[in-house]
């Protein structure tokens, strides 16, 4: 015989062994029983729940949302009963669906009973958040997570355990709503009852800040809300509640105002401290020069701060000596210190007036000092405007030149003026100081002399002069007279004969020089008016005084008629 050997058993023996393998036989299916972890591989485990055949679950039933499976062989864990033996000889078991019925089942009694829940979130969806409910899942609107402020960031509340109350079940849909803010609501009318029963104007009461806005900030002072007016946060001036406060932080009020009825609170935080204007008086006097603080700039003031208590204003004519000063953000900054001097107390609107350019002497005591009328500077342009340029004289001094003064010819002026830009180097004249008012007028074109003044210095008016005819119009002649500085002077037709029959301008051409007599000058105009009818007038008083007299009895043209033969 060999190693190996009969076995026999007894008929009892056999007996026992049968009915050992089928002692569960009795196992129902759709149930939820008990089985024993005896592999786990390639994500699938195996569970023995005492029939023919293992059951075959997935790893990931086994899993929680968002924590890490824990499972080990020899684990005991319940397992719901799908088939028993399935047409392959197998038996269908779920993890999945065990956890579900049993959970489903003590949601239910929760849910009838008004009971609060412990859920996890696990997951941001589109309108609130996925939570685990004991294996199941069940959603928590955005609008149920929190009574007093709308969470921005859920993440924070991701894989945390929660305080829930169940809104609404259905089970054949597999959908639970559930609510934080159902709780939290609860808990808030019991304080809020509290609050009222002992609120009065003058408390002083902590609480949290719940919203921010541009007229105020929002306190919850557990259970019911109060505003503190943007006017009452701080004795000084703020732009922002943002400014001066942070959402969610605790801080201390004072009931300023409670209206019982409408159950509503106007808060203070300023009044929790003395008004530092009650003592303005002492520690600020008109002239005092101080240190202050820049805290807001706008287009035509700037805002400080005196002491870190006081409210002061500096409007833009303050700011420097400038007559035409630039926006105040190029002169301040945000947080700069600066020195400044007092000018008035504004108690009624609790702020001083304050002045920077009288921090320096004023520019324009000693610009006599430098400069007198007719002086020539070299400077460069420091504004454009439609009516001329603005240069820089000295310190916070600029002067203008005129468009009309930028060139003796008044049809070049516009064009000129469009040529400049800021920053050209120019030469300027100075026409005029007014110290009185601040005034300081300056011209380009009186660097040179004036050619319409030269012209009438070497010819003057009631002199004769030649020119050369450049237009024949209906009214008359434009003659030119210089041509290197655009010298012109005009003769009316009445004025082109002494002779009415000879006043007609197609007697002229165009290139022909003609004689005349400057009669006036038109200095608007910058030309000269002309005659021929005066110089003929002219040239028969001289022939008469020359030739013969009035007593003669002699016509002009037998004087001119004997003067020809001679």
């Amino acid at each position: 015989m060999g190693k190996e050997e009969n076995i026999k058993l007894s008929n009892s023996e056999y007996d026992a062994l049968i009915s050992s393998s089928f002692k569960n036989s009795n196992i129902k299916e759709k149930t939820i029983i008990s089985g024993r972890v005896i592999s786990i591989e390639n994500d699938i485990v195996t569970i023995d729940v005492g029939l023919k055949s293992e059951g075959r679950v997935p790893l990931n039933e086994f899993s929680r949302p968002g924590q890490k499976t824990e499972i080990n062989i020899g684990d005991e864990t319940e397992v719901y009963v799908e088939n028993v033996d399935n047409p392959n000889g197998e038996t269908m078991l779920s993890r999945e669906k065990a956890v579900k019925q049993k959970a489903w089942h003590e949601l239910q009694d929760s849910f009838s009973n008004n009971k609060i829940v412990t859920g996890v979130p696990f997951n941001r969806v589109k309108g609130g958040m996925s939570v685990d409910l004991d294996g199941v899942t069940a959603f928590l609107p955005g609008s149920q997570i929190d009574t007093r402020q709308i969470v921005k960031d859920t993440k924070e509340l991701l894989n945390k355990p929660l305080e829930l109350l169940i809104l609404k079940m259905d089970k054949y849909r597999g959908n639970i709503v559930v609510s934080r803010k159902a709780i939290t609501e609860s808990e808030l009318k019991e304080q809020r009852k509290e609050l009222l029963d002992s609120i009065e104007e003058g408390s002083i009461i902590e609480g949290k800040v719940k919203n921010l806005t541009d007229y105020g900030a929002f306190i919850d002072l557990g259970g019911l809300d109060g505003l503190v007016h943007v006017t009452d946060i701080s004795w000084t001036k703020i732009n922002n509640p943002a400014d001066v406060l942070e959402l969610n932080q605790s801080l201390k009020v004072k009931v300023l105002k409670f209206d019982e009825e409408l159950s509503r609170l106007s808060l203070g935080i300023k009044q929790l401290s003395e008004n530092p204007w009650d003592t303005v008086n002492d520690k600020i006097k008109v002239n005092d020069k101080i240190s202050a603080k820049v805290i807001n700039i706008s287009d035509s003031f700037v805002n400080i701060i005196i002491n870190e208590v006081f409210d002061g204003l500096i409007s833009l004519s303050e700011l420097t000596w400038l007559k035409k000063p630039s926006h105040p953000s190029k002169i301040v900054s945000i947080n700069e210190e600066i020195e400044i001097k007092v000018l008035e107390i504004d108690d009624e609107k609790k702020r001083l007036i304050c002045s920077l350019k009288q921090m320096r002497e004023n520019p324009w005591t000693k610009l006599k000092d430098n400069y007198n009328i007719n002086d020539s500077f070299d400077t460069e342009v420091v504004n454009i405007v439609d009516f001329g340029i603005f240069v820089k004289v000295q310190d916070e001094i600029d002067g203008m030149v005129h468009v009309s003064d930028l060139s003796w010819e008044e049809k070049e002026c516009e064009a000129i003026l469009k040529a400049y830009k800021k920053g050209d180097k120019v030469k300027v004249k100075i026409l005029d100081i007014n110290v009185e008012k601040e005034r300081i007028s300056l011209g380009i074109k009186h660097l040179n002399d004036d050619p319409l003044q030269e012209f009438l210095i070497n010819h003057p008016v009631k002199s004769k002069v030649t020119g050369k005819i450049v237009e024949v119009e209906e009214k008359g002649l434009k003659v030119e007279l210089d041509i290197s500085n655009k010298i012109y002077g005009n003769i009316k037709k009445i004025h082109l004969s002494k002779d009415k029959s000879e006043q007609k301008t197609e007697r002229f051409a165009i290139g022909e020089n003609v004689d005349s007599l400057i009669v006036s000058v038109d200095n608007k105009a910058r030309t000269l008016n002309l005659s021929i009818k005066e110089l003929e007038i002219q040239d028969e008083k001289e022939a008469l005084s020359k030739y013969g007299s009035s007593d003669s009895g002699a016509s002009l043209g037998d004087i001119l008629g004997s003067v020809l033969k001679k």
